[in-house]
């Protein structure tokens, strides 16, 4: 299996962010990325795939949206190489906002139906071929030399099959993910043949259906936000649209990738590296605390809090 395709889903409008999504996109909500500079979402999540050997990417947006995208890319780059002649980081984000912009294309998700329908839309993009799927609000800090998308495209190419990223994580968080039950490989202890997907359940039934031995206790297989899935996942989603298959109101992924799990060889490997989902309270700001202690801003980050905890313990009445 060769990937050299991405999508990223980003044509919600992030309700959990208002009101700031309201007049910007969550995708372009500005991050400082591990090397210092300052760029939104969008680009940070298409350059973990870039970076990790991917030479196209789909992003599925809103009605309206790729001219928004577009103009932000152009215009940046125009804005950096004019305000700043002669300047190395300026020229060189220039050059990579350009390579970026290049190798986007977008598809258009013309109402919210689901995230299954997100990327049920960008079947003309893959074209019968394997593809890497990313969430656009979310972000990655890899423990391992590689990115943690090409952890995942390492494992799906040597496997030839769908695999979908997972993390270890506590009972009181996986309402928040589709959390997994599975089989250890007996090679890889960090490779799982999965049996079971729920999308978000509450601990009770995780606690019946969802159990991994070997994890620690408390915790559960939960998605990681990125996937490396085959064709045979549009055969699932047309079905799905043309029967109007929802779930709470939706066209989910989950429901298919179960059936996917029975249909083909289908994995999950337990990423070395965190998530940051960017649609829950304080999940920004997590992030970005994460990308600066894990890039060149490390030691300034680290001052800066300390510094802050210390002002708002001498200024806390007694």
């Amino acid at each position: 299996m060769f990937i050299t395709k991405a999508v990223i889903t980003a044509a919600g409008r992030g309700a959990r962010q208002y009101p700031a999504s309201d007049t910007v996109q969550k995708a372009m909500l500005p991050i400082v990325d591990r090397d210092g500079l300052t760029k939104p979402v969008l680009q940070i999540i298409a350059e973990e795939a870039l970076e990790s050997g991917v030479e196209q990417v789909c992003v599925v947006v809103a009605p309206g949206d790729e001219a928004v995208y577009r103009n932000h890319f152009r215009n940046y780059a125009n804005t950096l190489r004019t305000g700043f002649r002669d300047v190395d980081w300026a020229d060189e984000q220039a050059k990579r906002l350009l390579h970026l912009e290049e190798r986007l294309t977008f598809a258009v998700q013309d109402e919210p139906q689901g995230y299954g329908h997100a990327v049920w839309c960008a079947r003309e993009f893959a074209g019968g071929d394997p593809f890497l799927l990313l969430l656009g609000d979310h972000l990655y800090v890899s423990s391992d030399p590689r990115r943690c998308a090409r952890q995942l495209l390492d494992l799906a190419t040597a496997e030839g099959c769908a695999v979908s990223a997972v993390q270890a994580t506590r009972e009181h968080l996986i309402h928040q993910y589709g959390t997994l039950a599975g089989r250890r490989l007996a090679d890889r202890p960090d490779v799982y043949a999965i049996d079971e997907i729920i999308e978000k359940p509450n601990p009770t039934l995780a606690e019946l259906r969802l159990h991994v031995p070997g994890l620690r206790a408390g915790h559960y297989l939960c998605f990681f936000g990125m996937h490396v899935l085959t064709p045979t996942i549009f055969e699932l989603l047309d079905e799905a649209v043309r029967r109007d298959d929802r779930e709470n109101g939706a066209i989910q992924l989950t429901p298919a990738l179960n059936v996917l799990a029975r249909r083909e060889k289908y994995l999950a490997l337990e990423t070395r590296g965190q998530r940051f989902n960017l649609g829950v309270k304080f999940g920004t700001i997590e992030a970005q605390v994460a990308l600066a202690m894990s890039g060149v801003d490390r030691e300034r980050i680290l001052a800066v809090l300390l510094d802050a905890a210390a002002r708002i313990e001498q200024a806390s009445p007694r």
